[in-house]
């Protein structure tokens, strides 16, 4: 599913227009980006946890040259789904 689907997803169950539920979406995408970036995390109880991991710099190889390179240490965006969306799926 793709965002066009997602928001016409959204728009036929909020009973919302689908510029409406664009702006939603947008807004909803724009609320988790910037609270990533402060380091804080987003949580909903019982559908997940958009939270930042830290990854430590670490020794990787150019698979190409063979050549052993050093990976900087970065901040990545995880997803940890809950309880009731993994009961749901299963």
């Amino acid at each position: 599913m793709g965002k066009s689907d997602f928001v016409s997803a959204v728009a036929d169950k909020a009973n919302l227009n689908k510029t409406q539920a664009s702006a939603a979406v947008d807004a909803f995408i724009d609320v988790v980006t910037e609270t990533l970036k402060k380091g804080e995390e987003v949580q909903f109880t019982g559908f997940g946890k958009f939270s930042v991991q830290k990854r430590a710099a670490r020794e990787g190889i150019n698979p190409q040259t063979k050549e052993k390179i050093q990976i900087k240490a970065s901040k990545v965006p995880k997803f940890s789904a809950g309880s009731q969306l993994k009961s749901a799926i299963k």
